[in-house]
């Protein structure tokens, strides 16, 4: 009985070492959950002015550009899908990643080519184990991303969609992540960044019923155009990435909170055993006792006779 109960009692100590590891990883998660909206927040007025600037050049002029001109007949289209490096955040990445599924489904059923672009190590190591194509793909940052690392997934999606289909370029930019709706919701998420189209500019900006000012573009809108693009695509890959990683902290939060009092519910069920275990050990050492005596009484009195 008392092997079983040192049992119990290394359990408790390793599932209490366990607990204090993920209260700590909870209190982490919950600090960097403020941090991450604050930027997110910070992100919103840039990224919203410059969707204006862009309608207000697509309604001011009749320039065909890559930016805001739909092709006839799409044939191939990129989809960018924002994973996390870390696990230990309950289901974020695998919602995302079947997001994308869904996408790409929808896309190939429509007849177009789909080219992958995987940022985080999760959607990396998915599409590796299942042997699919992936066009490019980043890691190292998907818990704190700065500007710099959207612009370096910007840069080959703009160069996709600056190309012909037939020269490996892309019609069509759609991008896939966890949108921060609260601390307790985060929704997996899909939308086109490119060709940008009235309504969805309309809807980004939140100007239902504006009427724009009418502008003069030098030296041309097309190069107006050129060189809002970049700025354009950079922005709503930050954003993505600024509320992916809100996403993750709070995924990991609520996912590290249950995995402490689950730790909690089992050290105590396990105490239980150990308390029985004790009682059972200590009932039968006076059992043995008792009977020790008795065998003793017993033993003197057939002497004395």
């Amino acid at each position: 009985m008392g092997a079983q109960l040192r049992v119990y009692k290394r359990r408790i100590r390793a599932v209490t070492a366990t607990k204090k590891i993920t209260k700590a990883m909870e209190m982490i998660a919950a600090s960097r959950i403020v941090k991450a909206q604050r930027k997110v927040a910070a992100s919103m007025p840039y990224a919203t002015e410059l969707t204006r600037a862009v309608t207000a050049v697509a309604t001011g002029s009749n320039t065909k550009h890559a930016l805001t001109t739909e092709v006839e007949a799409p044939t191939r289209a990129a989809v960018v899908l924002i994973t996390s490096d870390r696990g230990l955040a309950g289901g974020y990445s695998s919602n995302a990643i079947k997001q994308a599924e869904r996408l790409s489904e929808r896309l190939r059923g429509e007849g177009k080519e789909v080219d992958t672009y995987i940022v985080g190590r999760k959607g990396v190591a998915y599409y590796a184990f299942r042997e699919r194509k992936v066009a490019e793909s980043w890691t190292g940052f998907t818990d704190s991303p700065a500007y710099a690392d959207a612009k370096r997934i910007a840069a080959p999606l703009i160069e996709a969609i600056q190309t012909e289909t037939a020269e490996g370029g892309v019609d069509e930019l759609h991008i896939v992540y966890t949108e921060f709706v609260s601390m307790m919701t985060q929704n997996a998420v899909d939308g086109r960044m490119l060709p940008l189209s009235l309504d969805q500019a309309v809807e980004e900006t939140g100007g239902k019923g504006e009427i724009l000012p009418l502008f003069d573009f030098e030296p041309s809108a097309e190069d107006v155009l050129d060189a809002l693009l970049p700025r354009y695509v950079e922005s709503r890959i930050y954003n993505a990435l600024l509320q992916s990683a809100a996403s993750e902290h709070a995924a990991r939060r609520r996912a590290m909170k249950s995995a402490t009092d689950n730790a909690g519910d089992l050290i105590k069920s396990l105490s239980r055993l150990a308390n029985a275990a004790r009682q059972a050990e200590i009932t039968q050492e006076i059992s043995e006792i008792v009977g020790g005596a008795s065998a003793m009484a017993d033993a003197t009195a057939g002497s004395d006779k």
